[in-house]
Formats: C-alpha cells, structure tokens, sequence
C-alpha cells in the first residue's frame, strides 16, 4: 500500500483547474499592485466600441481610466481619483491622438504615482509653474516696472508724479539692474541702488525703494518671480538701513505764527492783484494750493455758502465740503466782476492762474520766508491752542485722513455743522484778533451767531 508524507493532504483537484486557478490569482495580484480601481474589471473598452459611440458621457475602462465623449464631438481620456476625500480629474489628452493602449499605460503610471504619495494633479500643476519660471528667466525687471508703470499711471492724478516714476527708476536702478532677470533681484542689488543716496538723498532713495518693491509685487503676482521681496522695508530693509527720520529729518513747510496772522492779511489786504485774492481765500478756507487756484465755479453754491471739491481734485481722493465764511464770499463776489471765465482764478479764459501769483505776492509782502501751504499748520495751531474745537473737527477741516482705520470704519460723516461754525470763528479770528490768551468760547460764539 502506498503510503502519504506525514502531514501532506493529497490534493484531488484536476491540474487543469488548479492552473486556471493559478492564473486567475495571478491577474487579481496585478490588478491590485495596479492601484485602486473604481470597477474591478479592468480594459472594458476596445478601439471599434470608441469609434462607434453616439451618446455623450464617461465611459470606464477601470482602474480609474474613463472617456470622457462631449457633443458636439470630443473625446478626451481622464484619469478619475480621489484626494482628501475629494474627486480629481487628471487629463490623459485626447482620443484616437492618444490611443487606447497608451492612455492604459498612462494611467498604470498615475496609479504608481499615487501609491508613491504623488497627486498628478499638483505634480502637473508644480511643473507647469517651473517652465513658466524658466520662460520668466528672459522677463528683465526693467520691463516688469514698465508694465507695472503702464497698468497704473491712468491712476495716477499727479502729472509730476507720473513723470518720476520712469525717470527715478531710468537715473538709479536700471543701470545696476534694469537688464537683469527679475527673478534674480535680491537684497544685494536693492541695497547696491540704495546705499549711496540713503544718507545723501534720503526722500529721493526712499521714493526709490517704494517704486522697485511695487515693481517686484507685480513680478511675483504676475508669476515671474516667488520668494519675499527684497524691498519691501517692514521687517526687512529696516535691519539694514537707518531710519528715514535719523538721516534726514523731516522738514515742515515755514508757516507763520498764528499770532501775527492778522497783520499779515490786513498787509495783504493792501496788494492788488488776483494772486493777493487767491492766498486770502486760501487762508480762509484751509485748503491746499492746488485745490484752490484750479477750483471752476461750478463748485460754488452761493445760495447754500459751500463749495464742494469733487474727489478726482482732492489729494485724498475723497469729496471735501467746504463751508464759505463771510470775508470768503466777498472775495468770490469780487472774482465774479472780471470777465467770464470757467475758473475762479482765471489766468485766461481756458485756464486757472499758475501757483507762482500767491509765491510772488508772498515775495512783494518780503515774506519769501513762508510758503502758502504752511497757512495750513498756522490754522491747526491756531485751532489747538486757541479754540476749545474737538481735534477731528480741524483734522476734517483739513481733509486729512483719518489715521485709525477702526475709527474711520464708524465715522461715516464730515462733522459739516461743526466745521462751518469753526471756520466762522476762524474768519473772525483772520479779520479782527482776539485778546492775547484767550480761549475761544464755543457756546458764546454760537449765541452770536
């Protein structure tokens, strides 16, 4: 009798079928070390079915490969998945250009990738954003800044200002960095441009400095540089540079003091000329210069005594009531005496008078010493030191813009009530000075009002 190994089972299955079984094993296995398929069948379509499709939809081929057939015709292979829970598409390109066969091997590739922990998706996306560096490499920084110039100077109000943009950049960078990559402007070459006028021409340098970091953030929000920015000041630049402040202090514009403001308009009071009328209303109404010499007069409402400066005029781009004060009307009476013009201070017919007439009635007065914009920190002294008027009150009256971003998030209004009797009081400070010392009372000079 034949006998069996101790411990063996002799198997009775047919040969035929344990290879049969063998083989299928085997075919799971290389599914399964395929990656993760949606349909456990895999290559369920052939060339004559792709050819002969007629209703549009996603037709699987499992492991995760589909056809995605649009009308009017388009057929096109995407590789289907999930990442972090939610489904991506990754495209394959499109059939019969990429044929079946290749559009399997393509997706037995992205399986692989991701059980390397690879996303297709952002591997494409990661790739695409290094060829587009590389083409970058040929963007020189001279013409990011011109395309920076040209997306904004519509914007820019100040025709002088629009004219040192290109010319501070032509005279101080592009001669050390103009030609150069902008991807490769570091802190080294910002500071090469930088060094030498920091202590000799410190607002020039600091000008300078804003411009190449404006030009850079457009660079980097184009996509033609990463990385921080080499100008930006704030926690950078700060740790190389002395303060502006420490190297060149700020220089005020010479005002006069508020004391002698009235024998200074009762002087110019005796000069003739239509710049003499422009520096008095100014004084009065407390604007700048500009605001003032290009106002046209339809602007002026006499009925309601207010003068209202449109946004596209004011330096902070906001409307800006004025309240007129008696001596402020009477000059505006007196302006409308010449002949007709657009303008209230007409040089001509087609144009306002420049702002050399109020400099050359300062010259005739012999106080070459002022300029016109400092009346303006002679009225905010005058206000501080002689009225019992809130501080926001003249900060309104100046139009200068609120600092605290909370508070101007609240303050909707232009405190026009308050102004208007501030700038009545100011006029009767301007025609008739008070006693030396003296606070002005608000509540008896409203009861005289």
């Amino acid at each position: 009798m034949a006998s069996t190994t101790s411990g063996m089972v002799p198997n009775s299955t047919p040969l035929a079928q344990q290879i049969g079984d063998l083989e299928e094993e085997l075919a799971r296995l290389k599914a399964k070390a395929a990656g993760p398929t949606k349909h456990r069948q895999l290559n369920r379509l052939n060339t004559r079915r792709l050819d002969t499709l007629k209703n549009p939809g996603f037709y699987a081929d499992g492991g995760n490969l589909y056809l995605d057939f649009k009308d009017p015709p388009s057929r096109n292979w995407v590789f289907r998945y999930k990442r972090n829970g939610r489904a991506r598409d990754y495209g394959l390109g499109a059939y019969p250009v990429v044929t079946l066969e290749e559009a399997r091997e393509l997706a037995i590739d992205c399986r692989r990738k991701l059980r390397a922990g690879v996303d297709p998706v952002d591997e494409r996306r990661q790739q695409r954003l290094a060829q587009k560096l590389e083409r970058a490499k040929a963007m020189s920084f001279r013409q990011c800044a011109e395309a920076y110039i040209a997306t904004h100077e519509a914007g820019w109000r100040n025709a002088k200002h629009a004219a040192q943009w290109p010319q501070t950049l032509q005279t101080y960078v592009y001669p050390v960095f103009g030609t150069l990559p902008v991807a490769a402007v570091d802190t080294a070459l910002v500071m090469k441009v930088l060094n030498p006028l920091w202590t000799t021409r410190t607002e020039t340098a600091s000008r300078v400095r804003g411009r190449i970091e404006s030009a850079l953030d457009w660079a980097a929000t184009s996509g033609y540089r990463t990385g921080e920015n080499p100008a930006r000041w704030k926690g950078h630049l700060e740790n190389l540079l002395p303060k502006k402040s420490k190297v060149a202090p700020v220089k005020n514009f010479a005002a006069l003091p508020y004391p002698e403001l009235p024998a200074f308009l009762a002087a110019l009071d005796e000069q003739e000329g239509i710049g003499a009328l422009a520096l008095r209303f100014t004084i009065l109404t407390c604007v700048r210069t500009k605001e003032a010499l290009e106002a046209p007069w339809d602007e002026i409402n006499f009925t309601e005594k207010l003068w209202t400066i449109p946004p596209d005029r004011m330096k902070g781009g906001r409307e800006h009531r004025v309240p007129l004060s008696g001596p402020a009307l009477e000059i505006l009476a007196m302006l409308q005496k010449l002949p007709p013009s657009p303008f209230v201070f007409p040089a001509n017919r087609r144009r306002p008078v420049s702002k050399m007439v109020m400099l050359m009635t300062l010259r005739r007065l012999q106080r070459s010493d002022l300029t016109v914009h400092g009346f303006r920190s002679t009225f905010s002294d005058w206000c501080a030191e002689r009225t019992a008027f809130a501080s926001e009150v003249r900060e309104m009256a100046l139009a200068h813009k609120i600092s605290n971003a909370v508070e101007a998030a609240y303050r909707r209004g232009d405190l026009f009530e308050k102004r208007r009797e501030l700038t009545r009081v100011w006029a009767a400070y301007c025609t008739g000075p008070a006693p030396a010392g003296e606070v002005v009372d608000l509540i008896a000079t409203s009861a005289k009002r």
